[in-house]
């Protein structure tokens, strides 16, 4: 039987995904050694794990090159790909925020400058409003967009805010609140349900067992 492919990026998504599947009794050792490998497999080979970047863990699964991803939401609205989006695994909390120079009111102007590396989620959050837009692509530090001028307001996610307040911006709207998400290749769901269905089964058990533990 072929493994179970599984597409994640290293840093604190897949740290805390793996802890969930050891607490599973999936052996992920070999994910935890030092290493430049990029393929990975579980102790029963059960599971394959490809690590990649971020961003491109919808595209692995929507192909089909990995049955599975873990990844953020934030991810999967800008990718807008058509996967099956099967669990919140409650961990990776940030929001989506427009943030700028408050006293200046930015999102009052008749044409806003936006600074975003999301800039399909930019495109869909400002298309209803009455405003012109130009949307500036920035891959780095999108809070240099008003600092400088570049921009009147950045969307960027948000996690604890001391990058905006250190450099004097604050959020004027909140636009959601994302987590990781598991998600699943929609023709691996129906080829693979019989490996699949345990490992979301098993996951979510794990997830509620947190939460429990944390009440």
């Amino acid at each position: 039987m072929e493994p179970i492919t599984i597409a994640m990026a290293k840093g604190r998504l897949a740290d805390e995904t793996l802890t969930l599947l050891e607490n599973m009794g999936v052996d992920v050792s070999a994910l935890k050694e030092k290493s430049r490998k990029l393929v990975f497999y579980s102790g029963d080979h059960s599971y394959r794990f490809i690590m990649v970047k971020p961003s491109d863990v919808p595209t692995y699964v929507d192909h089909g090159v990995a049955d599975v991803g873990i990844v953020g939401k934030d991810t999967l609205m800008e990718e807008n790909r058509p996967l099956y989006e099967m669990l919140d695994l409650g961990f990776g909390t940030c929001r989506i925020c427009i943030a700028g120079y408050a006293e200046k009111e930015p999102l009052k102007n008749a044409h806003i400058r936006v600074a975003t590396k999301y800039t399909g989620i930019a495109s869909q959050v400002f298309s209803t409003r009455g405003s012109s837009i130009e949307i500036i692509k920035l891959n780095g530090s999108v809070e240099l967009g008003p600092v400088i001028g570049l921009s009147d307001v950045i969307l960027d996610i948000v996690e604890s805010g001391a990058t905006l307040h250190a450099n004097g911006l604050s959020i004027l709207e909140e636009i959601c609140t994302c987590s990781a998400r598991l998600v699943v290749n929609r023709v691996s769901l129906k080829t693979k349900e019989s490996q699949i269905r345990p490992l979301i089964e098993g996951l979510k058990e794990q997830i509620e067992k947190r939460s429990n533990d944390h009440d």
